[in-house]
């Protein structure tokens, strides 16, 4: 009775559609109403968003628009499914239900020239069977005779892998069309260098396959553009945004019984997917391109849930068509590279008791984005969901629980004994953390077994990974998240062996010995171009030109250092060292080796004794818990390293208690004593308060049913964003003007810290006189060692400007209890005290004393040979250049057009006399500069040739502005040409009393006042 009471009212829904759709089409519209069956399954899961709708009050209007498509294919092609109008709905009674449901269904024809009016309905959830229902067999090969010679690899789907030619063939079932599945790429094997490393990932998306005509598409999903299941504007997003057809894939075969369907694998797979020909001419600065004669699959598994599968690509230098000669160091023949990429395509089945939780902007994660079109009523249109682990308690009653699953991190058996015990304590660093989230043990640490017979690039394992590079000296903690809700599903740390040969005290250079001059490696660092810079694009970087404030990815208009750029964003490299880390390693190597140079020399510290086993042990514990907090979804925090002034950075007794720093996802140095000091912890041994609390925001569980309905609870926790211990900046922060947040500092005042940082410096470099190099040592070493303390010199003048126009910025947000404002100016005497510290370390006549024989001393390495360029020209160490070089950078960033605009605002935001002004800025730099010329009781005296060299640079800088050459505001092109007004009368003084001067001093004088007079006797076009 029941199953006659469905069809019965069916038929009254089919009698009572026709006439509609009967009445609304002429018959002549037949020919536009065909669809393929990937419309047909798009317009399938519309219906079955629908039908969650409730029973309407009105009938519905079953007509809607049809979609035009284009014509049928030839004959010759494989047959069209059954020809078909698009899907709509129908009232339906089940056989095991009493209640109507509201059913999707399809109009079929079957040809183009039948009436619409006398097709055929069709339930939606029968289409399926058009896929493969009318495709001939006699137009394809048999199926068994394509996979003959093959083994079958059961899993997710279906491979075939013939034993002669070793293709592969995909199965795809008529089920696992237009579903959702995830893919992740990994560089298996790469060549060691430039950013071309093993285990580096290379793209996350969703994909679906989907069936048209005679073709399977392979499709990414658009995942940026929403809307709520079952809204209208479902049919308008599809309208207007658009996936992404990769490629097209030629059917091989559908079996006849299982009507699945046979593609050659190697179509996908076996084609640059990745785009790694692009990539290898952005980071190689030549071209490559894919031989698809010496490309093949390695190996090939099948898992329920994933499929691990690696392909094989052989690349040939592109010849003519190349920009450049190849030269890579770590190939024995640069005409030709091999690199593995593992692909893993896994099942993206719903976690029904995953819950999206809201990101908050004061608290760092990374997060999923997306636009929700169907909230109208909002102020903001993007959703942001923060990315990390499903973790549930297995007691949701007890306060404190192990996790029903807890996040397990497999050491790999590369992983050196003698490292393990330290990488094992960063990791379980955080599950102190995860206490405040009301969790125990929420973390695992496991070794990799000698003879495991997995690989740790399956996606199933989180494995810390060791590889080896020539250039690499890096750590990176990537994760693979699920791009619809920010579900962390994997997630792997590598570290660079040659980063942590570093901790033998076997450095090596990170930047090659340039064959023209200059030829020292701080020149080198500024002229460099590459992605990471060694961090010192990350320092003067920010603030030259108008344009300034870089953000993530984001190249830095620099007019003042054009050399001195942040990684350009269409460069994969440049998101793996944003995103993951990698310049965090290679400059972490750097500080580690600083900090054992500075124990060296002032503690007498050997490389086997117990206090650099010690340090070692403690650096890298540092590094893992760093990759391992992104791994679990948080971003940077450079202001974790403010919490301690600097007279308690080496109180033990404090340090322990309160903790080195509130972040570990901080760039943190060495932290080093002073000599005169006791030297206490050198990293941090736990994580941060900062860091609690993220975690406690992150994963604390609550009993919402939708992600909204958490706000109140996670609001609560995050208005705690005001206390000191709590405060966040991160990486486009990081790129302005607040002097509290920096890479590789300490303390909450950052300018004494840096003045101390300054003359531990100037110590070392005495030091290194007397005690380098040690009998049998190369000079070349030492020439290292000095560009490596005159590096660190350079960062920390750098901090020392930002307090110049300097602001804190604050993410706090609007509160009764909280007055702060998110904008706080830098007090005029901080900047004063700046600015002094500034005059004595690098325009002080006696800044830059070294003796003659240190910098004597200063040999090139003259080894010859593959991964070594001996120097060709100029062997000296170029003094007047590096000094030269880091006066230039100080003084044009203190002068930029966005210094100069900042300071002229922040006197409106300001208390009267309680700003920097303009005046004081020009005329502090010109009196330091200009000391000699301008004291008019002081003696003439001979000017050196560093003076020289920074005063011609101020000339220029000066001259610019007053000629319209660089863009500052006006009233900084006023006051240049006042001061060189003013500078010129005291040169007509000065020249007038160099008779007893040396002849360097007499025409560096009298050219510089005729400069000047030309200057400003020259027409200026007014704007």
């Amino acid at each position: 009775m029941k199953s006659l009471s469905a069809r019965v009212f069916l038929l009254h829904s089919v009698l009572f559609t026709i006439f509609f759709v009967g009445a609304r089409l002429p018959a002549s519209a037949s020919n536009q109403l065909s669809v393929n069956s990937y419309q047909l399954s798009e317009e399938r899961e519309q219906g079955r968003a629908g039908s969650r709708e409730q029973l309407p009050h009105t009938t519905p209007d079953y007509a809607v628009p049809m979609r035009r498509t284009p014509p049928p294919p030839p004959a010759s092609r494989l047959p069209t499914p059954p020809i078909s109008l698009p899907e709509s709905k129908v009232w339906v009674v089940k056989n095991n239900s009493q209640q109507p449901e509201l059913q999707s269904y399809i109009w079929l024809a079957s040809n183009q020239q039948q009436d619409t009016r006398q097709s055929t309905l069709l339930l939606a959830q029968e289409s399926n069977k058009l896929t493969t229902a009318n495709a001939k067999p006699s137009e394809l090969k048999p199926f068994n005779e394509v996979i003959k010679n093959s083994s079958a690899i059961k899993g997710l789907f279906t491979l075939y892998r013939q034993k002669d030619t070793g293709k592969i063939y995909l199965e795809i079932h008529p089920q696992q069309f237009n579903k959702n599945f995830l893919s992740t790429m990994t560089m298996e094997a790469g060549i060691g260098e430039r950013g071309i490393y093993s285990g580096m990932p290379l793209q996350d998306f969703l994909f679906y396959f989907r069936r048209v005509n005679n073709n399977i598409h392979f499709v990414v999903r658009n995942v940026n553009f929403r809307v709520t299941p079952g809204s209208p504007q479902t049919r308008s997003l599809m309208r207007s945004f658009s996936d992404s057809v990769l490629y097209s894939i030629p059917i091989k075969s559908i079996h006849p019984q299982r009507k699945t369907i046979l593609i050659d694998l190697g179509d996908l797979l076996l084609k640059d997917l990745p785009g790694l020909a692009a990539s290898l001419s952005t980071q190689l600065g030549t071209t490559y391109q894919l031989d698809e004669n010496k490309s093949y699959f390695g190996s090939a598994k099948a898992f329920p849930l994933n499929m691990e599968i690696e392909s094989v690509y052989g690349f040939s230098y592109g010849g003519a068509k190349s920009s450049a000669t190849p030269n890579l160091m770590t190939l024995p023949d640069s005409r030709a590279l091999t690199l593995r990429i593992r692909y893993s395509l896994s099942e993206l089945s719903a976690n029904s008791t995953y819950k999206p939780r809201l990101a908050d902007d004061r608290i760092g994660y990374f997060i999923t984005a997306y636009q929700d079109f169907a909230i109208e009523d909002r102020k903001e249109p993007f959703v942001r969901y923060i990315n990390r682990w499903h973790l549930e308690k297995q007691n949701p009653n007890a306060k404190l629980s192990p996790p029903k699953k807890p996040i397990v991190f497999w050491i790999e058996n590369a992983v050196p004994l003698e490292y393990r015990d330290a990488v094992t304590e960063g990791v379980l660093m955080w599950n102190k953390a995860f206490e405040k989230a009301g969790f125990i043990n929420a973390i695992e640490v496991r070794q990799m077994p000698d003879d495991a017979k997995w690989d740790p690039a399956d996606v199933r394992y989180n494995v810390i990974r060791w590889i080896n590079t020539v250039d690499g000296f890096f750590a990176l903690g990537p994760s693979r998240v699920n791009p619809l809700t920010g579900e962390i599903l994997d997630a792997d740390i590598l570290v660079d062996a040659s980063f942590v040969r570093v901790l033998k005290q076997e450095y090596r250079r990170m930047v090659q010995d340039s064959r023209a001059q200059p030829t020292s490696v701080l020149s080198q660092m500024i002229n460099d171009r590459s992605v990471c810079n060694s961090g010192f694009g990350q320092g003067f970087g920010g603030q030259g030109g108008q344009g300034g404030q870089g953000g993530q990815g984001e190249e830095i208009d620099n007019s003042a250092f054009p050399d001195s750029r942040l990684p350009t964003p269409d460069s994969h490299l440049s998101k793996l060292a944003i995103e993951y880390d990698l310049c965090y390693g290679m400059e972490a190597a750097s500080q580690f080796d600083f900090g054992s140079l500075a124990l060296t020399l002032f503690q007498n510290t050997t490389p086997n004794s117990d206090k650099m086993q010690q340090y070692i042990h403690q650096y890298l514990r540092l590094i893992i818990a760093h990759e391992v907090g992104h791994t679990l979804g948080l971003r940077h925090n450079f202001r974790g390293s403010t919490q301690l002034p600097p007279n308690e950075l080496n109180a033990t007794k404090i340090t322990r208690d309160r903790g080195l720093t509130t972040s570990v996802m901080d760039y943190l140095p060495p932290n080093l004593a002073p000599p005169d000091r006791e030297q206490g912890d050198f990293f941090p041994d736990s994580v941060g308060s900062y860091d609690e609390w993220a975690i406690e925001y992150g994963y604390t569980p609550t009993t919402a049913v939708h992600p909204l309905a958490e706000r109140r609870f996670l609001d609560e926790i995050g208005d705690r964003s005001s206390r000191p211990d709590l405060a966040y900046a991160t990486d486009e922060d990081r790129f302005d003007l607040d002097p509290d947040v920096n890479a590789w500092d300490y303390s909450s005042d950052v300018l004494g810290y840096s003045q101390g940082q300054l003359d531990i410096a100037r110590a070392m470099w005495k030091k290194l006189n007397r005690r380098y190099p040690t009998s049998g040592e190369s000079y070349s070493n030492l020439s290292e060692l000095f560009d490596r303390i005159f590096l660190h010199y350079l960062r920390h003048t750098y901090y020392a400007t930002k307090y110049i126009g300097g602001q804190s910025f604050y993410r706090d947000h609007a509160s009764a209890d909280n007055g702060r404002l998110p904008f706080v100016p830098v007090p005029v005497a901080k900047q004063r005290q700046a600015l002094a510290v500034l005059e004595k370390y690098v325009f002080a006549p006696d800044a830059f004393n070294f003796p003659p024989e240190l910098l004597n001393k200063l040999a090139p390495s003259r080894w010859m040979h593959w991964g070594e360029q001996a120097v060709m020209n100029r062997l000296d160490y170029p003094i007047h250049d590096s000094i030269y070089a880091l006066q230039s950078l100080v003084l044009r960033d203190l002068l930029s057009g966005d210094r100069l605009s900042r300071l002229r605002d922040i006197e409106l935001k300001s208390q009267p006399k309680q700003a920097l002004t303009l005046p004081e800025l020009f005329t502090t730099l010109q009196n330091d500069i200009w000391m000699e010329v301008l004291n008019p009781d002081k003696t003439p005296t001979n000017i050196s040739s560093l003076r020289r060299a920074v005063q011609r640079e101020h000339l220029k800088i000066m001259t610019d502005m007053m000629l319209r050459k660089s863009n500052v505001p006006e009233d900084a092109r006023t006051l240049a040409w006042y001061n060189l007004r003013r500078l010129r009368e005291k040169l007509d003084r000065a020249v007038a009393r160099s008779g007893t001067l040396d002849e360097y001093t007499k025409a560096h004088l009298a050219e510089t006042r005729d400069r000047i007079t030309k200057t400003l006797d020259a027409r200026v076009e007014s704007r």
